[in-house]
């Protein structure tokens, strides 16, 4: 069964990866046999005789039939042995197709399972964006707590394929993915074709982004890559990685199938409410603290207003004073122009005398006595 990998905004648990390395098997090896030729050196007369001879070879005969014998008889010791061990296997596989149908019929109760249990968390620990929260319609937040609406659910799951694609040497492909829908479950499977391949795949929110399989080589061409895992927090886009940038001379191609299953109805039933409740904390303890800050804020609005009112006032004063003082100012602005004028006429009589004694005097040079009597 795939693991269960929540994506949300806490940080994720790491699992330590269990070793791989190949264990050391001692081996029984049976040396070959060789053959060896025995020289018989005659020691005695008997050696040499006839009928001792014609013995000695029917003890040898006699000896090399026992030993055909044993080795026929280990030969079939060997062979049942190999029988045993056959059968051994053959149970021992027996039992293992045995535990994995038994697995698989146990899987979807678990995974069900696994999965509803990663959706409550998911839901449990959901936090409204703050691109909702800072709206002027309280709508967009309640559609993001409702989710999908059951009377367009749709259980079948989408599924994003292709084969044999091409990644250029030196490159990267980035297949992005599209989730609207909270509690949806991702399953994805990738091959490569002759050679391996980097391979990531991460989850872009308004909030940040979370890393859901570190970018990695991978040998997808011996064997397929697969993994599942759920999306708590949407809208996001989960962008699955095809990474070449490592080669310098092979161009790689790429098969991959993308699964989208949408949750189930009592799942997103139950985290309908689970989110609601959470964004009614948040959206109360919000409430709370904007019903401090607006009693703060009208405070101070309603001092400034009266500041505003007794400048105001200071300034009807100010206004009226102008007045005063621009109708004096221009007052004396005549005033001064008038005295200038003055000042100046009678500095020039009493430097040249006044017009009239001057004509005067002038007559009177110019005339008789008698006329000037008239």
């Amino acid at each position: 069964m795939h693991i269960i990998q929540e994506i949300i905004q806490h940080d994720l648990e790491e699992t330590p990866n269990m070793s791989t390395e190949p264990k050391e098997v001692d081996k029984e090896t049976t040396p070959s046999p060789q053959d060896k030729d025995e020289e018989i050196t005659p020691a005695s007369s008997e050696d040499t005789d006839p009928d001792f001879n014609d013995e000695l070879v029917d003890e040898e005969t006699e000896d090399g039939d026992e030993d055909e014998d044993d080795e026929e008889d280990d030969e079939e010791v060997e062979e049942e042995a190999d029988e045993d061990e056959d059968e051994d296997e053959d149970e021992d596989e027996d039992d293992e197709e045995e535990e994995v149908e038994a697995e698989e019929e146990e899987d979807p109760e678990a995974e069900a399972k696994a999965i509803a249990e990663a959706t409550a968390s998911a839901d449990k620990s959901y936090v409204p964006p703050t691109s909702l929260l800072n709206s002027p319609s309280p709508y967009p937040l309640i559609r993001s707590v409702d989710g999908m609406s059951l009377k367009k659910y749709n259980p079948a799951p989408s599924v994003f394929t292709a084969r044999s694609v091409p990644v250029q040497l030196r490159g990267k492909l980035n297949v992005p993915i599209h989730v609207t829908i909270g509690g949806s479950v991702v399953e994805y499977t990738v091959e490569s074709d002759d050679y391996d391949i980097g391979f990531g795949v991460v989850a872009e929110r308004e909030e940040g982004v979370t890393v859901v399989t570190p970018t990695d080589r991978v040998d997808a061409h011996m064997k397929a890559v697969s993994g599942k895992f759920l999306v708590g927090t949407v809208p996001c886009a989960l962008i699955f990685t095809f990474d070449n940038e490592y080669s310098w001379f092979r161009e790689k191609k790429i098969t991959y199938q993308i699964t989208v299953r949408p949750p189930t109805k009592e799942n997103i039933i139950s985290g309908r409410k689970l989110r609601a409740v959470k964004a009614l904390t948040v959206v109360s303890e919000d409430r709370v603290s904007a019903d401090e800050r607006l009693e703060v804020v009208s405070e101070k609005r309603q001092q400034l207003v009266q500041d505003v009112e007794r400048l105001e006032k200071e300034l009807e004063e100010k206004k009226k004073s102008l007045g005063v003082v621009e109708k004096e100012e221009g007052w004396l602005q005549k005033r001064v122009q008038l005295r200038s004028v003055q000042e100046d006429l009678l500095n020039r009589r009493l430097s040249n005398g006044w017009e009239d004694e001057n004509e005067v005097e002038d007559a009177g040079d110019g005339q008789s006595p008698e006329r000037a009597e008239i």
